[in-house]
């Protein structure tokens, strides 16, 4: 692409150069021949965070294939992220005996469930050859997979996520914001890195809240701010995040 195409693009959606490289995140809702741009980010993309979840946990992204297929021919940096959900009966019943934990009480099924969502998404990484050393947990609320008023319970499935990706050797982080993780999960705090979300703001918003103690989400170092549109979502790295080294730490390079 042009460069001074690329540079209208930046222009148009108000982000100057100090503000770094411009990154995308993609999943099922731009799988639709009707979603603005399908399965392909922008091109002056230089970082992709792919959706591994069509909605809830335990249902696939339908177009990941063809989404990894466009990082890799576009030599992108490349990182997973994945919905957890609160499990449906079924699920409950189908996972809660199949993990590490006792499943004598309801808390260690549900974290049962929670590992075994974490395993079901690795799965799904290897199966179209996606390559991510750290996976970003996204929690907010869930129109299909409704999470419960007890946040203990909520927590507990979690924790057993955590435990999932961890036992595999993957590192986790977190997407959402502060006031939908307290009214999910609470006050719990694993200290892990946070991508923030600013909702429909600007390039400008988002990058505030790198910095901003209220927008902390479960006392983890801001990495990702997002803002997005009508369209499309757009995020950008936190400063001190920009350095190759730090690059290197979060996303695999295509």
């Amino acid at each position: 692409m042009p460069a001074r195409i690329v540079l209208g693009i930046r222009r148009a959606i108000g982000l100057r150069p100090a503000m770094g490289m411009l990154g995308t995140d993609v999943s099922w809702p731009q799988c639709g021949r009707h979603q603005g741009f399908a399965t392909r980010p922008l091109r002056p993309t230089r970082f992709v965070v792919v959706g591994l979840t069509n909605g809830p946990a335990f249902h696939p992204n339908s177009c990941l294939a063809a989404q990894v297929r466009w990082i890799r021919s576009h030599h992108v940096h490349a990182a997973a992220y994945a919905v957890t959900s609160y499990p449906s009966r079924h699920e409950l019943r189908r996972y809660g005996d199949a993990g590490p934990h006792s499943s004598r009480w309801l808390v260690g099924r549900l974290r049962n469930v929670g590992y075994r969502q974490a395993k079901f998404n690795l799965a799904t990484m290897k199966r179209v050859g996606l390559h991510s050393d750290l996976v970003w947990v996204d929690v907010e609320p869930s129109m299909s997979r409704p999470w419960t008023h007890r946040r203990g319970l909520n927590a507990a499935v979690v924790q057993g996520l955590v435990r999932g990706y961890r036992s595999s050797g993957h590192r986790i982080g977190f997407y959402s914001t502060a006031s939908l993780w307290r009214r999910i999960i609470g006050r719990k705090h694993f200290h892990a890195p946070e991508w923030r979300t600013a909702g429909p703001t600007t390039p400008r918003g988002a990058i505030g809240r790198c910095s901003d103690p209220s927008a902390a989400i479960q006392g983890g170092r801001a990495v990702l701010a997002q803002w997005w549109t009508t369209r499309r979502d757009h995020d950008l790295l936190c400063p001190g995040s920009r350095r190759p080294a730090q690059l290197a730490r979060f996303f695999h390079q295509y």
